[in-house]
């Protein structure tokens, strides 16, 4: 019999010894010299054009800081993730943060430098043989700082994020170590973290779901002042920092960060709204199925299958390598990897936070997953989405530091094209209709996921941070605002809403990158249109999809799709068709379901 797979990551390959490792705290002991050193160079070198062997060494020094502090940062995230309660990977957290903000200063220091040199002595010093592998961000560093604040008030800024910004950010991760349900399981009480909690919504029986769903609602209702005045805090800073650095549309710096025009970010969403009626027949059906008028909130994930079995992880991993082998044996062979390296922290237990990630530990060329597998088909997916992220960094860990610094939006394209890899694999393995139309509703649920939720978190943040402008919102305008989003983005479809959804995701305080949100529908309908690609040319596919992800960090969204796929994202067309692909499957769903 073949030995269980681990389903607990391997934190000690990376750094012996958790939160008290003794390894980390010379790592960090290090990388604070080496930004500090940066830094003071940085500070002293004067004003003026910088000559050729300094802005040499201070490219390396930089690149070598930031894959450190890439390093730094995924640990403690890991730390406490994995353990919400581990205060010391907190206090950690706030170190590393605290340097990151150093080395923003010394960032902000050499783009200035940059900005120094001439027009032609840069493209001359950019082209040369080491740089000319990062001319692209070099080239966008350079332009960028000249659309900020003079360095020294953008120093003071991140300075003052740790404590503000960035501590209100983490202030959240206290809010939801202080979410506990009490819940009856097996003739037992339990106290379920948010984590166990958010899988019961997914549950196969309208009454667990029905609780869970009230119960989970009441529990984030409960400590909705508290994630209030985190939203608002958060949101006060950056509007203020934007105000100071002049920028009036609050969509301007995720744009730059993904890459991405608004014109292209426009004709996404005008298309995705476009997809809205077909998914509404879909909600139909499904109502149908379940027995009800129309489906409620929490509904939606819910399986089509009344005896919906449990997939063991052991059998999770070997579906995941069998639907990537069909296109990739590289990719395949990567998520061997991560499954027989303990790269995967999967363990369904108490005192973990909610979600699933990827992070990338660049100086061991490895990443970890985390997420909490119950064995549903959407922990599948789930980790299928992070094993896309994974392979993703494979392709560019060897390339220079700057160069790896992909945006979230492609980041988005190889997991959601990976999760499709599973999705089509599972399909036709399918032995009966009854496995065909659970897969089905698998693949609508992230459709609807994609250009109905997403959405409705856009509409949200957005509203948000135009009524925030004014003052801060309590508790009972954010509901509103959240209601109305849903609603629309539904098209008010579903027969019960979610006010506290605001509260209760994640991505509404991630603080790393703001409007955490679109770049999902755009890597969800980015990857189905590569689909269509790839399923048009084959096997031969493969090479070119890995090329495309090797070029993410080197060029723009536009420029990325027009010279490997030859599209124009700023038209409709292709957002179009992607979306009529998404939904495609309805109608064979609507048969299926009609014949039970």
């Amino acid at each position: 019999m073949a030995e269980q797979l681990s389903q607990q990551w391997d934190l000690e390959a990376i750094f012996a010894g958790g939160s008290d490792s003794q390894a980390f705290a010379g790592f960090m002991a290090q990388t604070e010299r080496l930004i500090a050193e940066l830094l003071g160079e940085l500070k002293l070198s004067g004003e003026g054009e910088p000559d050729e062997q300094s802005l040499n060494k201070w490219t390396a020094a930089l690149q070598e800081a930031r894959a450190r502090i890439v390093q730094a940062g995924s640990f403690t995230g890991c730390l406490t993730a994995q353990d919400m309660h581990d205060k010391h990977a907190v206090s950690w957290t706030d170190k590393v943060q605290s340097a990151a903000a150093q080395l923003q200063q010394a960032s902000d220091l050499f783009d200035v430098k940059l900005a120094a040199v001439p027009d032609e002595r840069f493209k001359s010093w950019a082209a040369s043989a080491d740089r000319a592998g990062i001319a692209f961000p070099l080239s966008e560093r350079r332009e960028a700082i000249r659309d900020k604040l003079p360095p020294e008030l953008e120093a003071l800024a991140s300075e003052l994020a740790i404590d503000g910004y960035h501590g209100w950010g983490e202030h959240y991760q206290t809010i939801v170590g202080r979410i506990a349900i009490p819940w009856e399981e097996d003739g037992k009480s339990v106290t379920l973290s948010a984590g166990q909690a958010f899988n019961k919504l997914n549950n196969p029986k309208q009454e667990v779901r029905d609780e869970m769903g009230a119960k989970w609602e009441e529990a984030w209702g409960g400590q909705a002042d508290l994630a209030a005045d985190t939203l608002n805090r958060m949101a006060g800073f950056r509007l203020k920092l934007y105000g100071r650095r002049g920028w009036e549309d609050v969509l301007r710096e995720p744009l730059k960060i993904n890459r991405m025009s608004r014109e292209t970010l426009d004709a996404m969403w005008d298309s995705a709204a476009g997809g809205m009626d077909a998914l509404k027949r879909y909600f139909a059906a499904k109502a149908r199925l379940l027995g009800k008028d129309k489906l409620g909130w929490h509904d939606v994930s819910a399986p089509v299958a009344a005896d919906a079995s449990t997939i063991p992880f052991d059998e999770a991993a070997t579906m995941i390598e069998g639907a990537f082998n069909e296109f990739s044996p590289n990719l395949a062979a990567l998520a061997k990897r991560a499954f027989q390296g303990s790269w995967i922290e999967a363990e369904d237990r108490a005192g973990k936070r909610p979600g699933g990630f990827c992070t990338d530990f660049p100086l061991n060329r490895e990443t970890r997953i985390f997420m909490t597998y119950s064995g549903t088909a959407d922990n599948v997916s789930t980790l299928a989405h992070e094993l896309g992220h994974a392979y993703h960094s494979s392709l560019v860990s060897g390339l220079q530091p700057f160069a790896q610094d992909y945006a979230m939006n492609v980041a988005e394209t190889a997991s959601t094209f990976a999760e499709a890899l599973v999705s089509d694999e599972l399909l036709r393995r399918a032995g009966s209709d009854a496995a065909k139309l659970s897969l089905l509703d698998e693949r609508l649920q992230s459709a609807v996921a994609f250009l109905m939720n997403i959405r409705a978190r856009f509409l949200f943040e957005t509203r948000f941070y135009e009524r925030r402008g004014e003052g801060m919102l309590d508790v009972g305008e954010l509901n509103e605002l959240m209601v109305a989003a849903q609603r629309e983005a539904f098209g008010d479809a579903l027969g019960s809403w979610h006010p506290h959804f605001w509260a209760s995701k994640l991505h509404f305080y991630i603080t790393d990158v703001p409007f955490y949100n679109f770049p999902y529908t755009f890597g969800y309908l980015f990857s189905t249109g590569i689909g269509a690609v790839a399923a048009a040319e084959g096997k031969s596919f493969a090479g070119k999809y890995d090329a495309l992800l090797r070029d993410t960090g080197l060029m723009t969204v536009e420029e990325l799709a027009s010279r490997h796929l030859g599209v124009d994202l700023r038209r409709p067309d292709f957002w179009q068709a992607a979306v009529k692909r998404a939904v495609s499957d309805i109608g064979q769903f609507e048969q299926l379901a009609a014949s039970r």
